[in-house]
């Protein structure tokens, strides 16, 4: 199989893997955009971070890792055949996930961070408090902006 084809597959299915990412996310199909200086990564983030992370990792450690781009074919050497199973776009679909959380995760670290500087210098009501902790990051530090 031509490796382009393969790398191809192996990215859609790293992007695939951003989008589930999305979806599991609090914050859905956002655009990325900056929240106090802060980057939200997006759904479109997602996808891109999810098919490079899995393609970094097919080019590393799986079947691509063998695979030599720029080997002479007038040397008399062929290039090794190259294939992809079921398991390598799976293991491409949960690096992409992965890849893409960890980004996301990253942003709502820093997103509670703010919040907790904020909340800080106000004084909230408890009941509000309570109702405040059950929102998604983004949403905490708009409601506490808001108080």
């Amino acid at each position: 199989m031509n490796p382009w084809i393969c790398a191809l597959l192996v990215l859609t299915a790293g992007g695939i893997g951003g989008v589930v990412n999305a979806l599991l996310s609090d914050n859905g199909f956002i655009l990325p955009r900056r929240i106090n200086e802060i980057l939200c990564p997006g759904f479109l983030t997602n996808i891109l971070i999810g098919a490079l992370a899995a393609f970094a990792s097919w080019s590393s450690y799986g079947s691509g890792a063998g695979v030599e781009l720029a080997k002479n074919a007038n040397a008399g050497l062929e290039r090794a055949q190259i294939s992809l199973t079921f398991s390598a776009l799976a293991g491409a679909f949960f690096v992409g996930v992965a890849g893409a959380r960890w980004i996301t995760n990253e942003a709502d670290k820093k997103l509670l961070k703010e919040s907790v500087k904020v909340a800080g210098e106000k004084d909230l009501p408890r009941e509000h408090c309570e109702e405040i902790v059950k929102k998604s990051p983004r949403r905490v530090l708009e409601a506490v902006e808001l108080a």
